[in-house]
């Protein structure tokens, strides 16, 4: 008996140790093997909480050949941190250093610290409203329009959105915006424009998150479709440098158009896509800035999961 108190002491020990320091699949292991769970058993609980991983990529992260990237692998890490009673944010923030160290040259632009910790606060936001992630919709078509303002900075955006129910009885959307670096979201303006009203706004002050609760006044049933319209003056951060679009779920066309005012024009422009937070960018194409209509746009027929986005530089 007492022989099995100091191997758990041990294993409390190592633990502590690798949750301070790293890396990210230390811990992980060192967690695992201080709750005394076989893998198969982590992947079980996984699945209770709604979050499907394979047991081999679940040896693969605590083995360090691998590290979760996609967004239903990073819900799997929050999880995990509960499942294996571990202080919130403990493993992520390991994860995010460990991604940070690997891509030091990383573009300018959100980090994928602040990508992460946003993701962990929208969840937390959708929750308090008791909302799944998808809400009950799928999207078959969205248009965003994002003002640039003349000090360079996000002045708004708006979007047209159609969607198609999944499920009966759903009668709202959730909108989220996700400001640039300094902005204060308890000053961004919500405006509900058609077929919508504006119900809770919740935000997060430290990433700039903001979900706002959008009320159709009626209810859907599954197959029906709904279009409307809204949202968001902002124009509370300093110069912005690109517009990102996360997408956690596959979906039908979005398309985005960046407009700049007159006086303040971006000497040059691309687009990108992201598998995820964690990956490199890929898939830059340069866009030429329309001088008549002083705006650049792109258009994916069907979006996958992942991120999409337009850059620009002002000199």
């Amino acid at each position: 008996m007492r022989h099995g108190t100091q191997h758990a002491d041990v294993a409390t020990a190592e633990l502590e140790t690798a949750l301070r320091g790293g890396p990210f699949h230390v811990a992980l292991r060192a967690a695992i093997a201080a709750r005394g769970l076989p893998l198969q058993r982590v992947q079980h609980h996984l699945s209770r909480y709604g979050v499907k991983v394979g047991v081999t990529s679940l040896s693969y992260w605590q083995q360090g050949a691998r590290r979760p990237q996609r967004p239903e692998s990073l819900r799997a890490v929050r999880a995990l941190e509960e499942i294996l009673q571990l202080p919130d944010e403990s493993l992520i923030r390991l994860l995010a250093k460990a991604e940070e160290r690997s891509d030091p040259e990383r573009p300018t632009g959100r980090s994928y610290r602040s990508l992460v910790e946003a993701s962990g606060v929208l969840e937390r936001l959708l929750t308090e409203l008791e909302s799944p992630l998808d809400g009950g919709l799928h999207t078959i078509g969205h248009h965003e329009r994002v003002h640039i303002g003349p000090h360079r900075e996000l002045l708004g955006r708006e979007s047209h959105h159609i969607v198609r129910a999944h499920k009966d009885g759903v009668d709202r959307y959730m909108a989220i915006h996700h400001g640039d670096p300094g902005c204060a979201p308890e000053r961004t303006t919500v405006r509900a424009l058609e077929n919508c009203r504006t119900g809770r706004v919740l935000w997060h002050r430290d990433t700039g998150v903001l979900v706002a609760e959008l009320l159709f006044d009626t209810r859907l049933r599954a197959g029906d479709t709904f279009l409307f319209r809204y949202g968001f003056e902002d124009g509370t951060a300093g110069t912005s440098s690109e517009y990102v679009r996360g997408f956690g779920f596959a979906g039908g066309q979005y398309a985005l158009q960046v407009h700049f005012t007159e006086n303040a024009l971006p000497v040059r422009c691309h687009r990108f896509t992201q598998h995820s937070a964690a990956a490199p960018r890929s898939g830059r194409q340069e866009l030429a800035l329309s001088g008549r209509h002083r705006s650049v746009h792109l258009v994916e027929p069907r979006v996958r999961s992942g991120i999409v986005g337009i850059g620009w530089d002002w000199e």
